[in-house]
């Protein structure tokens, strides 16, 4: 029960909370995001619902992924050795070790994301554009970025999620503005999931 209450429900209200936080600071991406959804949604909110029309959202995936890669919503998680093992790396790892990966600071790390590390650019995720839309995203290595874990244990429901939170995103963005209403960067605190100190401060419009 922890498990389904922790990583189906506070992940992706976390997740969700830091990228309207982003983009809140952030309105030329955001316009982006409107731009997007104007392309494949002009009749009505009835089609947000349809999957094929959500999974065309990719520019919006990709600001998903770049506020997750920021504010991951699991900071860190750890794994016990039921064996012993060697890492890739040459690091002995003996059976009943616990080993610990922080995809927080993975986040952060200029080796894997470059000088810019710090700045919430989602154009980091395109791989290909065609006529001004995107065609393809990046396949990034799951273990650079492993905030839906990687390997034999990766998130069962991770395209759901996805999914879950286009929808959900979009279906705010379209009919309000939201803006910062203090210059202060909020504290994120890695608990269980990471939650935003008091929640995100900002004023919300009607578009």
């Amino acid at each position: 029960m922890l498990s389904f209450i922790m990583a189906g429900k506070d992940t992706t209200s976390a997740s969700m909370t830091w990228l309207f936080y982003l983009f809140s600071c952030h309105s030329d991406l955001e316009h982006e995001v409107l731009k997007e959804l104007g392309f494949f949604i002009d009749d009505g909110d009835e089609k947000l619902s349809q999957y094929d029309i959500l999974k065309e959202l990719r520019f919006l995936k990709a600001c998903i992924c770049e506020s997750m890669r920021l504010y991951p919503p699991v900071a860190w998680d750890s794994k016990h050795a039921i064996a012993d093992d060697v890492l890739p790396d040459g690091i002995s790892v003996r059976a009943g070790d616990r080993v610990t990966y922080f995809s927080y600071g993975m986040g952060r790390m200029e080796n894997l994301w470059g000088k810019d590390r710090f700045n919430f650019k989602p154009e980091r995720w395109i791989s290909e554009m065609e006529q001004g839309r995107i065609k393809t995203l990046k396949n990034t290595y799951p273990y650079k970025f492993p905030v839906f874990q990687a390997g034999p244990r990766v998130c069962l429901h991770k395209e759901l999620a996805f999914i879950q939170m286009k929808y959900i995103v979009a279906s705010i963005l379209k009919r309000f503005k939201i803006r910062p209403v203090s210059s202060d960067r909020p504290k994120f605190v890695p608990l269980l999931t990471a939650h935003m100190v008091g929640g995100p401060r900002v004023l919300v419009q009607k578009r």
